[in-house]
């Protein structure tokens, strides 16, 4: 046996027929599932158990979701979910070992029933993190029995070698899935940038002609009245004077707020977290309170983030009856956090309306072009929460 070898590989010719269906299998596509659903029948098959279960960790690196299984439990990809630390696969993942439960799993502490799996007719389990070099978490592999069964140390390495040869094909095709998803995004965003740019066209012909051109008219007309009362009537051109110069600062402030609707100017010369802030003081609608922590960004991201912002208040004072919001952006680390929360009436996010409404997917669009993620929390009578995280190190393309 070579050196390293799994115990569990009784001699080289059956090592390397292994290692070769390994390959064969991560290498097969870049699509995600078929490289899952692959790995779990090939894993059954070498160890000789009766189901697999492939736990991948999330963007968020916080939850494990269930993507890859043996029949029939296959179906069940994406519907199941575990915190970190929570069953043995949370176990596993926290504390990057692997777990053995050999008989009366109900008495371990770490397990935990999901009803989603349906019966409970699996005696013993073993479970290995999945890691990709150097030492990063990508999930967890699991194979059950229904027979009781000791799995020996070499079974534990076996498993553990394959899910470390897996990592890899894994990692390349939920890069691929991704990049496919900000490609699909960038054509979309692409589509609504052009529509957007014609609305917003239309809004500010509509605004300069009925608000800002007929003040400028109205204007000229004063003062014209005002040129031709001063030789004979100073006070009426003292007072068409006094109307021009209250005309001339309204259509100076209707200026700016076009010009603000446009590119906010508190971006430039004062950053995302003072544009936030004052955002947060812009709408008389709202009791919002603004929580920023000042943060280097590209101006192209930081007014992707402001617009998201901006977007979800506009949602806030439109349709959740809310009477106060908190606009929160944190740092942690590598990541950076923008959050929106109200304690308005709520709603179902799973609905289509909401789905499709209130601005959601142009907010995701904009997520998915920062290298993120938009996460929506919101239950009828409880308030909403929007979340949205970003790499730090942002290189999306303006």
């Amino acid at each position: 046996m070579t050196p390293g070898t799994p115990l569990g590989l009784a001699d080289s010719a059956k090592e390397a027929r292994l290692l070769a269906r390994i390959v064969e299998t991560i290498s097969a596509g870049l699509d995600l599932e078929e490289i899952l659903q692959g790995i779990a029948a090939l894993t059954t098959e070498t160890t000789q158990t009766d189901v697999c279960f492939v736990y991948l960790l999330d963007e968020a690196g916080e939850r494990l979701v269930m993507r890859g299984a043996t029949p029939p439990f296959h179906r069940l990809a994406g519907q199941v979910e575990l915190k970190m630390g929570e069953g043995v696969s949370g176990w596993v993942a926290a504390h990057g070992r692997p777990a053995v439960i050999t008989q009366d799993k109900h008495a371990d502490q770490r397990y935990k029933h999901l009803p989603a799996l349906g019966r409970e007719d699996f005696t013993s389990l073993a479970s290995v993190p999945i890691h990709s070099k150097p030492h990063r978490l990508v999930g967890v592999l699991n194979v059950h029995t229904r027979q009781r069964r000791e799995f020996t140390d070499a079974d534990v390495q076996l498993l553990g070698w394959m899910a470390g040869l897996m990592a890899g094909g894994i990692e390349n095709a939920r890069l691929h899935r991704m990049l496919a998803r900000r490609e699909e995004a960038m054509e979309r965003f692409a589509e609504r940038i052009v529509l957007a740019q014609e609305t917003e066209r239309r809004r500010l012909a509509g605004e300069i002609h009925d608000g800002i051109s007929q003040r400028v008219v109205s204007l000229s007309f004063h003062l014209s009245a005002a040129a031709d009362a001063l030789p004979a009537s100073p006070d009426v051109a003292a007072r068409e004077i006094a109307e021009a110069q209250a005309l001339a600062e309204a259509a100076l402030d209707e200026t700016r707020f076009a010009i603000a609707g446009l590119h906010p100017p508190v971006l430039d010369d004062l950053g995302l977290a003072a544009s936030l802030e004052s955002l947060a003081g812009s709408i008389p609608q709202l009791e919002v309170h603004a929580e920023a922590s000042p943060c280097e960004l590209p101006a192209h991201v930081a007014t992707s983030v402001y617009r998201i912002a901006q977007e979800a208040l506009q949602n806030v004072v439109k349709h959740a009856e809310a009477g106060q919001a908190r606009v929160r952006l944190l740092a942690h680390g590598d990541t950076i956090t923008l959050e929106i929360e109200d304690d308005g009436k709520g709603f179902s996010p799973e609905a289509s309306n909401a789905a499709t409404g209130y601005g959601l997917p142009g907010m995701r669009e904009r997520a998915e072009l920062l290298g993120g993620t938009l996460e929506v929390k919101s239950y009828p009578g409880q308030g909403t929460l929007l979340r949205l995280r970003f790499p730090a190190n942002n290189q999306a393309s303006p």
